[in-house]
């Protein structure tokens, strides 16, 4: 039992992680599927790229939304979050947060939540 126990905890261990990427507020978004899709695509492909494996989140933000708890839930988690502005104005970011905008993408409307310095 003992050793059947610690073969279990010694495979989890060594389990290749997964990439996912929770949404929030897509339902909402007024973008046709192939485009969420392709944003979806480059941001996998992005963080693959920048070495990051694990849970990450996209907001589908229309501005003036208030998705702190979501924001500040993952940042407790160390997990990277983004946002996807499609409307002119950028929901606020969190205390002691902002979004910086992440000009490698072409639609110039990803920006990734980063913590203030002091």
């Amino acid at each position: 039992m003992i050793m059947k126990n610690l073969l279990k905890s010694l495979s989890s261990v060594f389990k290749p992680k997964k990439s996912t990427i929770e949404g929030y507020g897509q339902a909402d978004c007024p973008l046709p599927p192939e485009q969420i899709q392709a944003v979806m695509e480059w941001l996998f492909a992005s963080l693959l790229n920048a070495g990051y494996v694990g849970r990450s989140h996209l907001i589908w933000d229309l501005g003036g939304q208030d998705w702190r708890q979501v924001a500040l839930t993952a940042l407790l988690k160390d997990e990277p979050v983004f946002i996807y502005r499609y409307n002119d104005q950028l929901s606020t970011a969190p205390e002691h947060c902002f979004w910086r905008l992440m000009a490698e993408h072409p639609s110039l409307r990803i920006y990734q939540l980063e913590v203030e310095e002091d």
